[in-house]
């Protein structure tokens, strides 16, 4: 079955068509280490993991590279400012190696705790300072690049047309920009892709330009290159890296080699809270570990990324985390319910069956349509036969959406009598069906055998009542 991917670079959506059938090659933008990755950034991580998870889905081998970047990426996107590292690590009060691993640990927490999947490969800026050194070397060679007195920077007069991603007109950006241009610079668009480093900067590796340090840009384009060579299929991150970061991985790339890295170009939209911006000044900073202090499943998250389209806006509430919430409980409670089911499925059940789960299947594969994909679980999760038949499929659609959805409600002491257990899962059961009165019914027969039954978000706590 074809898959169709939004190509950023063409501006539509396309048939994806591999370089290599045994093998798709992606690369993904990682996380700048000096910070808790936010629940916005971890919406990207959400959405390239489906990326993967779908072409598993359509038994293709992936072989998937994300950097993580410690070094080089200046407080403004441009050629402005110091390191974020370093600026994190002063505030903190600890060297940026320290700052890189600690951030690092938490954000593979973070991709842990939503399921996601680590990528084939992970890379470090600071242990590719030899390969980034050969690649501005190749650009000054090719005469691409100029050296000042302060950097090496990227001639982007060179090149037949900047930008290609964003399509901005530089000319009238230059008209009303409040660029701090360095006066050395051939072009103020032109970006940095080795720094002359400062006598006390803490970040700094011999060069042939003497002690200096990356540029943002560069560690991407080495690292792809190595990884994955000149040409790969995917390249991936969120839709705020179109007009610098990705753009200038092009430009570098054309320099060094006249080849645009990746065919196709995939960008997840902003996360909106309540409707605008995520800001510190607004108090509206939220982390995953947030989500799972207030009671709540981290796949719950998850879930919630799949009500829209990874191309479109996403608007985090609290409401919004809460229905979810209640809607992955139903999930997991339908699947158990159809793993214990022992319905005998007709023909006719079953052929409706293969007609949603090919249905499903083209849903994901036109450009991830998570929303539309999600309709089909719930088509099978509410079938009127239980049956571990769709217990199957059920689990089968789950390897795209990673919700872990055989995750039983809860672990329940094997020191409550098994009497009780039964009862608590037949409750559970009719809690599904919304059949309220047999639950109260069942909650007071609990009740009467000494033990209390407590609704979380988590499920059912089962307590023994003390006389």
């Amino acid at each position: 079955m074809e898959i169709y991917l939004y190509n950023t670079l063409t501006k539509e959506k396309e048939i994806f068509k591999p370089i290599n059938p045994d093998e798709i090659k992606i690369y993904s933008c990682g996380p700048t280490v000096y910070k808790d990755a936010t629940i916005g950034n971890l919406r990207t991580n959400v959405f390239q993991d489906v990326l993967r998870r779908v072409f598993q889905y359509n038994e293709y081998k992936i072989k998937h590279v994300m950097n993580i970047t410690d070094v080089g990426h200046l407080v403004s996107d441009g050629d402005e400012g110091e390191d974020k590292m370093i600026k994190s690590a002063r505030e903190q009060h600890k060297t940026p190696l320290e700052i890189a691993e600690y951030y690092t640990k938490l954000f593979f927490k973070d991709l842990e705790d939503l399921n996601i999947q680590t990528p084939e490969i992970i890379c470090k800026a600071t242990e590719h300072i030899s390969e980034m050194l050969e690649y501005v070397e190749e650009l000054l060679k090719n005469g691409y690049a100029y050296e000042t007195s302060t950097a090496i920077y990227f001639d982007i007069s060179k090149l037949d047309k900047y930008p290609i991603l964003s399509n901005h007109d530089l000319e009238e950006q230059k008209a009303g920009a409040r660029v701090q241009v360095d006066e050395e610079k051939k072009n103020p668009y032109d970006f940095a892709l080795w720094i002359k480093a400062p006598e006390n900067h803490l970040m700094k590796w011999d060069s042939p330009w003497g002690p200096s340090y990356p540029g943002w840009h560069i560690e991407c384009s080495a690292m792809g290159q190595k990884y994955l060579g000149e040409q790969f299929d995917i390249h991936t991150g969120g839709i705020d890296l179109i007009p610098t970061h990705h753009e200038n991985e092009i430009a570098q790339s054309k320099g060094k080699c006249g080849k645009i890295p990746a065919n196709y170009w995939l960008h997840g939209e902003y996360l909106l809270i309540n409707g605008g911006k995520m800001s510190k000044s607004l108090n509206n900073v939220y982390l995953l570990k947030d989500i799972e202090e207030k009671g709540y499943d981290p796949l719950v998250y998850k879930l919630f990324c799949y009500s829209c389209h990874y191309r479109n806006k996403l608007n985090f509430t609290w409401e919004g985390i809460e229905a979810t919430a209640k809607s992955l409980e139903r999930l997991r409670n339908s699947y158990q319910m159809h793993l214990n089911g022992t319905d005998e499925l007709e023909e006719s059940e079953k052929q409706q069956l293969i007609e949603i789960k090919s249905n499903f299947h083209k849903a994901i594969n036109d450009d991830m349509n998570m929303p539309l994909a999600l309709s089909y679980v719930w088509e099978v999760a509410k079938f009127d036969k239980k049956s571990k038949e769709i217990a199957k499929l059920l689990a089968k659609f789950d390897t795209v959406l990673g919700i872990k959805i055989d995750k039983e409600k809860q672990e329940i002491s094997q020191e409550i009598p098994k009497e009780v257990l039964e009862i608590v899962k037949e409750r559970e059961q009719a809690r599904a069906q919304k059949d309220w009165e047999k639950s109260d019914k069942l909650r007071d027969k609990i009740k009467e055998m000494g033990y209390e039954v407590k609704d979380t978000k988590e499920g059912s706590q089962i307590l023994k009542i003390l006389s």
